[in-house]
């Protein structure tokens, strides 16, 4: 089966990021294709490479960076949401005047036609938070 994932919320406030990081890990694991994990609303806050747990807590956006690498996942971010939260490539950061990026490896920014294209492309859209 062909799953597209989309993530709603962040990585430390609600277990949806968690699940569908769980999810994702295991389908693959099954054998099964993830088209693309699309992050949403305060899920773009699992794309920031600034986010740093205490040692002995989970790192929720490296499991999702070491993910991406293992399986060659196309992980996208939406643009609006995260320009709204503080997040950026070097291509947004350079558009919108920003000294730096903080994009993790193996997330990428566009826009919401990558959430439509998921959803028609795959066999099936989950969606994990409201």
């Amino acid at each position: 089966m062909k799953f597209a994932i989309q993530v709603n919320e962040g990585p430390y406030q609600h277990q949806a990021a968690d699940s569908a990081y769980q999810f994702t890990k295991a389908a693959l694991e099954k054998g099964h294709e993830i088209f693309r994990v699309f992050f949403y609303h305060d899920g773009v806050n699992n794309a920031t490479k600034l986010t740093t747990p205490p040692q002995d807590d989970r790192n929720i956006v490296n499991r999702w960076s070491e993910l991406a690498e293992q399986h060659n996942l196309d992980m996208v971010v939406c643009v609006a949401a995260a320009q709204r939260r503080g997040i950026v490539d070097e291509g947004e950061a350079n558009r919108n005047g920003k000294d730096a990026e903080n994009i993790a490896p193996g997330f990428r920014i566009s826009g919401l036609g990558q959430l439509v294209e998921a959803g028609i492309q795959a066999d099936r859209l989950v969606v994990f938070g409201d």
